[in-house]
């Protein structure tokens, strides 16, 4: 007697976009041909009014393929704000993971299908450079410090054991999001990555970090300024003194807790 099939689960991509007009359609395009198990992949492209024709095109792809959505958003507000709303958005419409991919094909939608699978085993996957495995290709050497300093600041000053906290590449399980109620995480620029895994780890739910391959985007500009920088530093000290060095044990809705 077979096995009987397990239903499937849907799992929403979200990709926050400002002025990515020229790699949103192919960033899209090979997300949704990723072949993933028994996962249903669905993209959300949220978008803070791109002068540049970005929610226009978004529309377009939209209209057609229904396994794509847009969520217009009237002005650039921060990664912070664009991931609050378009997670929120996936939670209100019971999607069961949630992934957070870049726009600029700097991450590769082919490894969605190892984060998901990771996914079986754990409550937030990240997309990790900085693992044996990882790497990141055409960066500066100012950049790569910038990246692998602050990664290893978080790690000194939060004491937690995550590499790569900042990689904005990653998959949460629908409980995690509704753990950590999104609307209490003030975090608007990079530092929503951070303040996202401190308070998944902090809340007893575990987090595998999955080797990929970073490259830098071939077109459009780096939405990183240094008041974005300044917020992650002071915010990441502020947690530090703030809260414990530790998980509060294993959380009752973490796949750890089966």
């Amino acid at each position: 007697m077979s096995e009987p099939t397990r239903p499937a689960v849907r799992a929403l991509v979200v990709v926050p976009t400002y002025n990515e007009a020229s790699s949103l359609a192919d960033v899209v395009a090979r997300a949704l041909a990723v072949e993933a198990d028994r996962y249903a992949l669905h993209v959300l492209v949220v978008d803070d009014g791109s002068p540049d024709g970005t929610g226009r095109l978004a529309d377009a792809l939209a209209a057609s393929d229904e396994r794509v959505h847009v969520l217009h958003r009237p002005s650039k507000g921060g990664l912070g704000p664009a991931y609050r709303a378009g997670l929120g958005w996936g939670l209100a419409r019971g999607y069961d993971a949630l992934c957070e991919m870049d726009a600029d094909g700097s991450h590769d939608p082919a490894d969605l299908a190892r984060l998901l699978q990771a996914l079986e085993g754990a409550d937030l996957v990240i997309g990790s450079r900085y693992v044996p495995g990882g790497a990141v290709r055409d960066w500066p050497r100012r950049r790569m410090a910038l990246s692998s300093g602050g990664n290893r600041y978080v790690q000194l000053v939060t004491g937690m054991p995550v590499a790569d906290a900042t990689s904005g590449f990653r998959v949460f399980r629908r409980p995690v999001l509704e753990a950590l109620r999104l609307e209490t995480v003030r975090s608007d620029g990079y530092s929503f990555q951070l303040e996202m895994v401190l308070r998944t780890w902090r809340a007893g739910f575990r987090v595998v970090e999955v080797p990929i391959t970073f490259v830098e985007r071939r077109a459009g500009a780096s939405k990183i300024s240094r008041a974005i920088v300044a917020e992650a530093v002071w915010r990441v000290a502020t947690w530090g003194l703030s809260g414990p060095r530790r998980c509060s044990g294993v959380h009752p809705d973490s796949v750890a807790a089966r």
